[in-house]
């Protein structure tokens, strides 16, 4: 009985291991890719359960662990690269900040919190230039407009459905787009942000819809919206900088599928998962919120910040431009077949690059 009991928990680890492995865009397969952590601690669990209640000199005792422990290193190969253990893929800049720096915090409210003063309060401590808001309405914007006299610079999407936008900025902005790429009602930013150096930046804000059984039953919605603008950005001219509640987490094959396409950088990787969902339950956390840059960029700071009453914990980035590309910063290459992925994606909800805004200015000082 124990055999069989600890052998059913095994095929239900092994079902949740290889179901993302899929291409399939059901909400209820896609939902695999988030706990990959917690599978982790799981199939080790599991593991050690085997060893002490089983013999192990039986073979399907020891077919058994092997088939746990092979789950355990494939949910952990997709987590690998967001631990310490993994080499870094942006560096740290070497001065501190200056004139060619930008620094922008990404918080997703939770619409019906009230709890604007501790966000507010989180803005005076870590001073970033730019404040982007997800699931902001008209309450969260009047809150919100007090910044209007250090952050003049605005654009403001007030919508009481979850996925209302407010984007508050210190720095110039410019040839700025509020647009809806794939779903009526799902908006995303674009802009222009002048450095304080004079030199530009394409800058990206998007909050697409996840899959769910309250929202899209699919995931494509999602998936063309990353993918477009991923597209986008892969021929610009400008640094490029794309972040976000994106509704996927860092280590799937779609939130890949965009690194490989758009040539953006993750200052996650080799430093550690930041996990931003769900603030109210440790146990059940992972990367939901993101920030993607070109190659011309290096971090010089990276956390999440403390809690204020949303379901997510705000995402505080500091990057500080370089000039150009920076040598030994390289992202994911893309594989054979990837290209023709990214298209299927966009055909399925007749999504192009053109409708992407792609704002352009001069390249600098």
């Amino acid at each position: 009985m124990v055999f069989y009991s600890l052998a059913a928990l095994a095929a239900l680890l092994l079902l949740a291991t290889l179901l993302p492995l899929s291409r399939a865009t059901y909400w209820w397969v896609r939902g695999f890719d988030f706990p990959r952590m917690q599978f982790c601690v799981i199939a080790l669990v599991l593991a050690l359960l085997q060893v002490a209640a089983l013999d192990m000199s039986v073979p399907a005792s020891g077919l058994l662990l092997g088939l746990t422990l092979g789950c355990l290193v494939v949910q952990a190969w997709w987590i690998l690269p967001f631990t310490r253990l993994y080499p870094v893929e942006v560096r740290w800049a070497d001065r501190g900040a200056d004139a060619s720096s930008i620094a922008i915090m990404t918080a997703n409210v939770l619409t019906p919190n009230r709890n604007a003063a501790a966000l507010l309060a989180l803005v005076r401590r870590y001073d970033p230039d730019i404040l982007v808001t997800l699931e902001s309405d008209d309450w969260w914007q009047s809150q919100l407009d007090c910044l209007d006299p250090d952050y003049p610079y605005s654009l403001k999407c007030p919508l009481d459905n979850l996925y209302g936008m407010h984007l508050y900025s210190r720095l110039p902005l410019s040839s700025s787009h509020i647009e809806y790429l794939v779903e009526s009602g799902v908006p995303s930013m674009h802009t222009l942000v002048e450095l304080r150096s004079g030199q530009q930046v394409r800058a990206h804000f998007l909050h697409p819809a996840p899959p769910s059984p309250t929202e899209n039953e699919h995931s494509s919605q999602r998936d063309a919206e990353l993918i477009v603008v991923a597209k986008s950005v892969a021929s610009a001219d400008l640094p490029v900088i794309v972040t976000g509640d994106l509704n996927d987490v860092a280590w799937s094959e779609t939130t890949r599928l965009f690194r490989k396409i758009s040539g953006l950088l993750d200052p996650r990787v080799g430093r550690g998962l930041y996990n931003t969902f769900h603030a109210g339950y440790w146990f059940m956390r992972w990367p939901l919120d993101h920030l993607f840059h070109s190659a011309d960029f290096r971090v010089q700071d990276l956390r999440r910040l403390p809690g204020f009453d949303s379901d997510h914990y705000a995402l505080f980035s500091r990057l500080q431009y370089q000039g150009g590309a920076v040598p030994g910063q390289n992202g994911l290459d893309a594989a054979p077949g990837d290209a023709a992925w990214a298209d299927e994606k966009l055909q399925q909800h007749d999504v192009c690059t053109g409708d992407v805004p792609r704002p352009e200015g001069s390249t600098g000082l």
